[in-house]
């Protein structure tokens, strides 16, 4: 048994390390994602190492010491999203609420394959979101999701084959509407300006960037310098903002935390709780990919995860209400000339790796053409 007990600390202890290596392979940047569920292994092996009965050799003490290390490093990235720590985002109060000056919205990646659309269809009926996105939507789900347009008549479809196609449904006016394809010719985002009832004009942007994994990507550095190039712009606004979508990265991870304090949003999970969307199927494998960051003019009337639509993700809802007067309670997260330098960096990397990966592209069309004309 105390080997056993031996193995899985070390292996906590090692899964911990690993997350901290700076690199941008998905074989170190996956150690991001399950904290949760590690953190939940080391307190296992931590409670085993009390109160099995056991001679306390020198390497016991040593992996003893290492686990609560490794704990103590767990704990300090997935407290925040907890009720015990300081609220990032304030509450509306009941005196405050205003539907004037509020959005609702629903975030969901539909699971292109899924054909369930009636359980999507019924969420939406029966919350009467301002704004739909749905991400992995091709054109059947755009068929499909029909029936939805007479109440949204602002509308962007982007219905792709690749797992990456979005829509966006709107009851508020959309205007200077993009569909833009930062780095690369496969994954669209939407951005684009929503107003109000109030006439309170928000920035939009709608993403979903490729996540490091064996079948999408060997690396982070497209994923990270997407998400870091629209946080660079947003930076220099002095507009309401808000970000949604399924970034494939967890609200814990070192480019999603850099994310926030160079655009200066931020994430109302923070002193609350997860909302872990992804994958709906394991209850014991869940993360959080799918979010809604906001600007500091925002705060939070309602949040919480839909239940199951037949993919594997679950639907996110929320409701912000904007004010002037929340942006004096809720402080932006500071950036430093490291963020700065990191970002940069980051980005660097980004639009190199995808000019390479168009080059690519185009010399493996070139030499089809050559030897299609040789036949």
């Amino acid at each position: 048994m105390i080997v056993f007990i031996q193995i899985l600390a070390v292996l906590v202890i090692w899964l911990s390390f690993w997350s901290l290596i700076p690199r941008d392979e998905w074989w170190f940047r996956g150690a991001d994602f399950p904290r949760l569920q590690i953190l939940i292994l080391g307190f296992i092996a931590l409670l085993l190492y009390i109160f099995w009965e056991h001679s306390w050799t020198r390497w016991d003490q040593a992996i003893f010491l290492g686990l609560v290390a490794a704990l103590a490093y767990q704990l300090k990235m997935v407290l925040p999203y907890t009720f015990i720590w300081k609220k990032q985002v304030q509450k509306v109060k009941k005196h405050e609420l205003d539907p004037e000056r509020q959005i609702s919205l629903i975030v969901s990646n539909v699971l292109t394959p899924n054909k369930k659309y009636h359980l999507l269809i019924e969420q939406i009926q029966k919350h009467q979101p301002d704004l739909v996105l749905t991400l992995e939507t091709d054109q059947t789900w755009q068929n499909e999701l029909s029936v939805i347009e007479t109440d949204y008549p602002y509308r962007v479809p982007v219905p792709l084959d690749n797992l990456y196609g979005m829509h966006l449904y709107s009851k508020l006016k959309l205007s200077d509407t993009e569909v833009k394809f930062i780095l690369s010719d496969e994954i669209p985002s939407i951005h684009t300006t929503v107003t109000l009832r109030s006439g309170h004009p928000v920035q939009l942007y709608c993403l979903h960037p490729k996540p490091p994994s064996p079948t999408e990507a060997e690396d982070s550095k497209l994923r990270d310098a997407e998400l870091l190039i629209v946080g660079d712009q947003i930076k220099d606004l002095d507009e309401s903002c808000i970000v949604m979508g399924d970034l494939n990265d967890v609200a814990w991870s070192r480019t999603t935390r850099l994310f926030q304090r160079i655009s200066g949003l931020l994430d109302p999970r923070v002193g609350r709780r997860y909302i872990n969307t992804f994958h709906a199927d394991y209850p014991l494998l869940r993360w959080s990919l799918d979010h809604v960051f906001h600007s500091t003019d925002f705060a939070l009337v309602h949040m919480e995860r839909l239940p199951h639509i037949g993919s594997d993700h679950f639907p996110v809802y929320v409701v912000l209400q904007t004010g002037r007067q929340f942006e004096h309670v809720q402080e932006e997260l500071e950036q430093t000339d490291a963020d700065e330098q990191e970002a940069e960096e980051a980005i660097r990397e980004g639009i190199e790796k995808a000019e390479k990966e168009e080059k690519m592209v185009t010399d493996e069309l070139a030499q089809e053409y050559k030897n299609s004309s040789k036949v």
